[in-house]
């Protein structure tokens, strides 16, 4: 019996050493990105799905708000002590590049030809910079009209029938205002947040409608100073100052209004699928972006994972398996079902085609553009001042739309200085 023990007492050590010897061979890597609930709850999952693959590398999720995030991003980076894979905007990749925080992705697991198979066009074409690859997507964003049926019920309008032009979006948007005594907006006929959704809906969808491109072919030259322009955003700011069917902040903002159903119709990204097929009550639907003399337009986005500059060896090694499985058509399928956003893959979204939801969101991206930002939150920033400008100074559309060119040409003339 004591030499059963004996045999026994060694086996456990025999055990102990060999799980001490993987932890020590274990690999670990950070990944950051910005706090939404249902994306970080999706990377744990991920991230434990990853793991049970390959016991050798351990992955730690870091979150900050996103008002913080870039903040965070450059403090941490340039000193060594950030991410290993970090989630950025699209639209951040010419300021994370020029600023040395991302490095090319390996060509031997990321090469040219896998972007293009892999990805919608405009995906591949976005996410490099000089000719060279710097990250890969799991989902991609456009813009639909989503509306309240219960409010369009109580307005007597058919609930299963949105507007499809610019002129019906303004006829319902007053038919579905409501006001109170003293004509304080008591329930937005139309949420109008341009620090939401509004500054791309404006800036990719309203302009191009007026027939006033954003930019030139190269991204470079500003062209929206010009009458189609003016009009363009005038026709926003009729919306807010002259029907007073909706105003920025409007019940906190554009969001929490429609969830709470103090607005009823909203201009909003895919990713909010999931987040209002969970609100108690909500009886929602989403349609295409009304058109304007027949023409068609949306904004697309897409958040994506790159690598960090400097980041070699074994870790760089671990990068690039977990990056390839975070943009995996295994993930893509998950990524719609817990977040609402789309696969980056065609050939994932194809499958989805018949989603009363998700097929509309899907269907804007034929014509969708992505904007190609130099700093996506100042050239933000300046489209959210234009319309305060405007809606609380009372200064002229005109004036106000040329200043704010100027101000953003110099932007990116600077940047590409």
């Amino acid at each position: 019996m004591k030499r059963f023990r004996g045999i026994g007492l060694v086996l456990i050590v025999l055990m102990v050493l060999a799980a001490q010897a993987a932890t020590a061979e274990q690999v670990k890597i950070t990944y950051w990105q910005y706090f939404y609930q249902t994306k970080v709850e999706l990377m744990d999952k991920l991230i434990a799905q990853f793991e049970a693959k390959n016991p050798d590398i351990k992955v730690e999720q870091v979150t900050f708000p996103y008002e913080s995030y870039n903040q965070k991003v450059a403090a941490s980076i340039p000193a060594g002590e950030g991410p290993d894979v970090i989630n950025l905007f699209g639209g951040w990749l010419p300021m994370y590049v020029k600023a040395n925080y991302l490095q090319e992705l390996p060509k031997a697991a990321f090469p040219a030809s896998y972007f293009k198979s892999t990805y919608y066009p405009f995906v591949a074409d976005s996410v490099q910079f000089g000719g060279k690859y710097y990250s890969a997507p799991t989902a991609v964003r456009t813009l639909a009209l989503i509306w309240n049926k219960k409010l369009f019920k109580e307005a007597g309008l058919d609930p299963n029938v949105p507007p499809k032009t610019l002129d019906e979006l303004v006829a319902f948007s007053k038919k579905l205002s409501k006001y109170d005594a003293q004509g304080n907006l008591v329930q937005a006929g139309l949420a109008m947040q341009p620090n939401g959704q509004g500054h791309s809906y404006i800036r990719e969808v309203l302009f191009r409608q007026f027939g006033a491109a954003p930019y030139d072919a190269t991204g470079r030259k500003v062209t929206y100073n010009n009458a189609n322009g003016v009009a363009a955003v005038q026709w926003y700011m009729d919306r807010i100052m002259k029907d007073k069917v909706g105003y920025p902040n409007f019940s906190t903002d554009d969001v929490t209004a429609f969830k709470a159903q103090l607005a009823a119709m909203n201009i909003d990204g895919s990713f909010r699928i999931a987040t209002l097929k969970a609100v108690k009550d909500l009886e929602w639907g989403a349609a295409e972006l009304p058109t304007y003399k027949g023409v068609k337009s949306n904004f697309a986005s897409f958040w994506t994972h790159g690598i960090v500059a400097g980041v070699t060896g074994k870790k760089l090694d671990a990068s690039v398996k977990f990056l390839k499985f975070i943009t995996s058509p295994e993930a893509m399928e998950q990524w719609l079902a817990a977040v609402g956003e789309l696969p980056a893959n065609p050939k994932i979204g194809e499958k989805h085609k018949d989603d009363p939801y998700v097929s509309i969101f899907l269907k804007g991206l034929p014509y969708a553009h992505a904007t190609a930002y130099v700093d996506e939150a100042g050239q933000r920033t300046l489209f959210v001042n234009m319309i305060d400008e405007i809606n609380l100074k009372g200064s002229k559309t005109a004036d106000v739309v040329a200043t704010t060119a100027a101000q953003e040409q110099k932007l990116i003339d600077d940047f590409w200085k």
